[in-house]
């Protein structure tokens, strides 16, 4: 067994390169400093802030601030309300009643006759119809 000889080649372990957020370490930073790295330092302008977000108004967010414009629908007249509930008290009908003459819920009568309901030209000529009387003006 005379001759033999080890013919290995050394291995080398690293550790791995160290991430973008460690390389920012301060430690890192001043050991690279010590073995006279270039480091390179780069001021952004909005970092760690939100203020792109926050500080200026966009411009769709201006026009909303500005826009005066109201945004509710419409409800049926008091006057109409009033002619509906007559003309159902004198043909002696309860809400119940009316809707289901014109194939509707009750709760609509009621919507209409409380104000509550936004007007649908199809369900006042229903009402026209049921209770002999012409609600609408002249429209």
């Amino acid at each position: 067994m005379a001759g033999i000889t080890q013919d290995w080649e050394p291995v080398v372990i690293r550790k791995k390169a160290p991430t973008a957020a460690a390389r920012k370490d301060e430690k890192a930073v001043n050991a690279a400093r010590r073995v006279g790295a270039e480091i390179e330092t780069v001021k952004k302008s909005n970092a760690g802030t939100n203020k792109a977000a926050s500080s200026s108004t966009s411009l769709n967010t201006r026009k909303l601030d500005e826009d005066t414009e109201n945004l509710a629908h419409e409800k049926v007249p008091t006057e109409l309300k009033k002619a509906i509930m007559q003309a159902r008290m004198d043909k002696k009908l309860t809400q119940a009643q009316l809707a289901q003459i014109i194939n509707e819920k009750p709760q609509v009568i009621q919507e209409y006759e409380s104000g509550k309901a936004i007007p649908n030209q199809q369900i006042i000529s229903k009402l026209e119809r049921a209770l002999g009387v012409k609600l609408r003006g002249k429209k």
